[in-house]
């Protein structure tokens, strides 16, 4: 291309390239760029100018090119598919009229803030150095999976928004390999976005993102891995939450998080491998939230956020916080979809034990108890019954103590009134109604006074009663004695 051949606008791009110049074609600071397609020809740049200055621009000795242009209209496809190109872009403030392909491309850093685009086509791109795409708006899909940047990627205040009736992802990192951080702070999307095997050495920032996918996936970021942490503070979603699989060594922050996905699930963390959960302080999920198979070192869950369905099966976690009673906590477990689920039940026993609060701990096993005997045949529910009402499954041993007492009592009592018979007058001891009622209730025990005594009429079926119920009481409480020194 002959210079001659540039407009006026061109040709102060071509001048300032060898020598890395800026180029600003605002008239203002705070003009949009969204109003650039009325911009004249004083500030309208070709793209076809701008992919031969970057492939093949002119240069000057001891200085270091770069094309760095702010408030221009770009026309014409910038096309740098396979290109190599070994000089900063940054094309800030300006408005693209078509998409903007570097698939497959090498180049060093690209800095698109604040500018206005169609989309972008970057899949498979290698960016040796930052790309910058802060506070840029696109009307249409960003595609950058498979894409290698060096350092980091700011998406800061970046905003996605395709047509309503739009179903593509809206931005597609998946498979990227970042090399610092993913910063996107402040993120708008209408459309979901897909992060699906990224690698990001750093940090993924999503704090105060808003995504809006109403009735589909929101934010797919499954197996996605980072070496630091994920911060979601104040995510605001509309659609699924998808972090299956992830491999977060810190904390996966979602404090303050509103995450809803009517009809469906709000959020998913199943089969991950995560440091540090947090999921306090939010609105409670609308959908449901799915923690099946992961294993979290630190599970920070408050119970007000969680939604009349979860999904617990098999996960797996060293502490729960914050401290909170059972009776906060077992509502949680009566919610899971998969129904009883046994395993939960022992996970949540030994978070209390390792706080030291026994109490819990013992609350958590007679509830599962009690879950589990709605799950057996008649016989067995009776029979879990007399378990739960005399000795709480053995959890609460001082009931049979009551028992006892009170049918001692009312045994004392009764005899007392109508002393039994005895059957060798001879040879029988003193008649002791305490005793022989003992006697009746205690069945190894021996004190000599039920062998030499018979009761009459209806208070032989009184005897009978408490020989029975001295058996039941015996019987469940060696279960539950067994039970309990089986789980230590």
């Amino acid at each position: 291309m002959e210079i001659d051949d540039l407009t006026p606008a061109e040709a102060r791009v071509w001048r300032a390239f060898p020598r890395g110049e800026l180029v600003d074609f605002r008239t203002a600071d705070d003009e949009d760029p969204a109003e650039g397609a009325d911009w004249g020809p004083e500030r309208t740049v070709r793209a076809s100018v701008l992919r031969t200055l970057l492939l093949d621009g002119p240069r000057e000795n001891g200085e270091i090119p770069s094309l760095d242009v702010s408030g221009a209209r770009i026309t014409g496809a910038l096309r740098l598919q396979h290109a190599a190109v070994e000089v900063p872009v940054r094309l800030k403030n300006c408005h693209f009229e078509q998409v903007p392909r570097l698939y497959a491309g090498r180049t060093r850093e690209v800095n698109l803030s604040e500018s206005v685009l169609p989309g972008l086509l970057a899949h498979a791109v290698r960016v040796d150095g930052v790309l910058r795409l802060t506070r840029a708006r696109f009307a249409g899909t960003v595609r950058l999976g498979g894409a290698q940047i060096t350092e980091s990627v700011y998406l800061e205040s970046a905003r996605f928004l395709a047509p309503e009736d739009a179903t593509d992802p809206v931005l597609q990192l998946n498979q990227a390999a970042v090399g610092v951080d993913l910063w996107a702070p402040g993120l708008r999307a209408r459309g979901p976005v897909r992060l699906t095997g990224a690698t990001v050495a750093g940090r993924v920032n999503l704090i105060d993102a808003v995504l809006e996918t109403p009735g589909g996936t929101a934010l797919d970021a499954q197996y996605l891995s980072v070496g630091s942490g994920v911060g979601a503070r104040c995510l605001r979603a509309r659609g699924r939450v998808d972090f299956r699989g992830v491999r977060v060594p810190g904390t996966l922050d979602l404090l303050h998080a509103d995450l809803a996905g009517p009809g469906g699930t709000a959020l998913r963390v199943s089969s991950a491998v995560i440091g540090e959960l947090w999921l306090r302080g939010g609105a409670r999920l609308d959908g449901a939230l799915n923690l099946r198979r992961s294993q979290i070192d630190l599970l920070t869950l408050d119970p007000d956020m969680v939604p009349d369905q979860v999904h617990l099966s098999d996960l797996g976690y060293t502490a729960l916080a914050p401290h909170e009673s059972a009776e906060r906590r077992l509502p949680m477990l009566e919610r899971d979809g998969d129904g009883y689920v046994p395993y939960a039940y022992e996970q949540l026993t030994a978070a209390y034990r390792r706080t030291g609060d026994d109490d819990a701990a013992r609350r958590v096993q007679l509830a599962k108890q009690r879950r589990h005997r709605r799950t057996l045949p008649w016989y067995g529910r009776l029979w879990g019954h007399v378990q739960d009402l005399t000795v709480g499954y053995g959890f609460r041993p001082l009931r049979a103590g009551i028992w006892l007492l009170t049918l001692l009592a009312i045994g004392s009592a009764a005899f007392g009134l109508e002393h039994p018979a005895a059957l060798k007058p001879s040879e029988a001891p003193p008649f002791n109604p305490m005793f022989y009622t003992l006697d009746l209730l205690l069945p190894i025990i021996s004190f000599g006074q039920e062998t030499a005594f018979a009761p009459r009429a209806g208070y032989q079926w009184l005897a009978y009663l408490l020989t029975v119920t001295g058996w039941v009481l015996a019987t469940t409480v060696v279960t539950g004695v067994t039970r309990t020194v089986s789980r230590q």
